[in-house]
């Protein structure tokens, strides 16, 4: 929204809590770098995010690069939130004016909703698993994909979970059993290295999988993140940006061999340059002559 009036308090927030408020969330006081020298609770202030980390904590103004998130009333004044025996958590400022109008859906019948994009809600409809059949999702976290793949196979068969951050696994884990989902299993585990090099052992439930071990692979790789909205501000340099193609293939590799004959691999992103879709996509066809591009 682009007709909303700022007020002359203005409230600094950093780069992440930013992201949170563009996506619904209000502002919570450990997000809180700088306020207006006179800020109470109760005052209507204008939420902006430091999108370069220049900000001093405490400051009373700031000129330098900033982002509009919208409008919202404090909940604290200036001094609750930097003197020394002030509260560190809680609500700061309640948004009521956001500029993206997302509202936030957290602890919204958590045992029966967990939030997603469209995009990756489409992506687990591409892929169809069926009841019965052995899955594999191989970058898997935070395991919105995951969760509802299992649902869609209305938990009967084996949803295989993989990512390679324990603590991203944990959450994987958290969120199986908050949805009561039997199905799914997670793995710490680097998915360029879950093909197995030779046979394993018969009670091995993990990684790495012999080949074509899988009805359907979900390949849902790490990539440059140029697509995703809401968004601020680009962080990545052009390095970082080309690094992600050679890891991409790697995972492709492995997907492949872990896909059953007839198997279903499904390939998404969620960026937006040809390097990373239009261009993998030909390599991956010209590489393995046994894929086949099917129309959506």
């Amino acid at each position: 929204r682009s007709d909303l009036q700022k007020h002359r308090s203005e409230v600094i927030v950093g780069a992440q809590c930013g992201y949170a408020v563009l996506r619904g969330a209000h502002v919570y006081i450990p997000g809180i770098i700088s306020t207006s020298r006179f800020m109470k609770a109760g005052d209507l202030v204008s939420v902006y995010s430091d999108i370069e980390g220049k900000c001093k904590r405490g400051a009373k103004e700031f000129e330098g690069v900033k982002v509009f998130l919208g409008n919202g009333i404090s909940e604290v004044s200036r001094g609750d939130i930097f003197s020394s025996s002030g509260p560190v958590n809680g609500l700061g400022i309640r948004m009521t004016e956001p500029v993206y109008l997302s509202p936030s859906f957290d602890g919204v019948l958590p045992r029966l909703l967990f939030l997603q994009n469209l995009p990756s809600v489409v992506v687990s409809h591409v892929l169809n698993p069926q009841p019965g059949e052995r899955v594999l999702d191989m970058c898997a976290a935070p395991g919105g994909k995951t969760t509802h793949l299992a649902a869609l196979m209305h938990d009967q068969g084996e949803v295989i979970a993989m990512d390679k951050v324990a603590n991203k696994v944990k959450k994987m884990k958290q969120n199986a059993e908050l949805l009561q989902l039997k199905c799914i299993k997670a793995f710490c585990y680097d998915g360029t290295k879950a093909l197995a090099a030779e046979e394993r052992e018969a009670a091995q439930e993990g990684p790495p999988f012999l080949p074509e071990s899988f009805d359907r692979v979900l390949l849902d790789a790490p990539c440059s993140g140029m697509g995703q909205r809401p968004n601020m501000a680009y962080p990545l340099t052009l390095k970082e940006v080309t690094s992600y193609q050679p890891l991409q293939r790697k995972l492709f590799t492995v997907a492949v061999q872990l896909l059953k004959p007839g198997g279903v691999l499904v390939y998404s992103t969620c960026t937006i340059t040809l390097s990373e879709n239009e261009e993998q996509v030909a390599w991956a066809l010209k590489t393995f002559p046994c894929l086949q591009l099917q129309p959506q």
